[in-house]
């Protein structure tokens, strides 16, 4: 699709609007994906509120620039490139999880750098965050560690009181 210099333009602005408001992106290799691969992609990435955006490079490194991401290396943006890109309160664990799962399917798909928060991130790191689980499963193991330390703190502090019973009933069984 031929596009006319106006409307490369108003894409990269287009797409520097949605990365400044990002939580963060994932860059990717596709080439040799069907479409229904991709769609396939789309769908396991929607519950971490993470859009697959298939855009031109020259497109895509304006939009980048303009959105003040900085420290794109050259090689990132060589060949077909799809960029996922994180909603503001998605969860970039999920995001990392789908994506590394679906490279393990499909091997025409290789995840290339993520950068959120101000940092990139290789894939091998992007594969870590992948391990790191889905913000609810941490909730959840933090609510967890804490309910152990409160348990563990209240059968210290009831011991004393405890013990201190036992004695009295032992003093009562003693004088009966």
């Amino acid at each position: 699709m031929n596009l006319t210099k106006e409307q490369k333009k108003e894409r990269s602005q287009s797409l520097a609007k949605e990365i400044k408001q990002s939580a963060g992106i994932f860059f990717t290799a596709y080439q040799g994906l069907k479409f229904q691969d991709i769609a396939g992609l789309r769908e396991k990435l929607a519950p971490a509120k993470c859009k697959l955006r298939v855009e031109r490079n020259s497109i895509l490194e304006f939009a980048l620039k303009e959105a003040g991401v900085e420290g794109v290396d050259g090689a990132l943006l060589k060949g077909p490139t799809a960029i996922a890109i994180l909603k503001e309160d998605g969860d970039v664990a999920l995001s990392a999880k789908s994506l590394a799962e679906f490279s393990k399917t499909n091997e025409a798909f290789k995840i290339r750098a993520g950068f959120t928060d101000g940092t990139w991130y290789s894939e091998p790191q992007v594969k870590i965050l992948a391990a790191l689980g889905s913000r609810e499963d941490n909730l959840s193991k933090l609510a967890g560690a804490l309910y152990s330390v409160v348990a563990q703190s209240a059968q210290v502090l009831q011991a004393p009181i405890r013990d201190f019973a036992y004695v009295l009933k032992a003093v009562e069984n003693s004088k009966k």
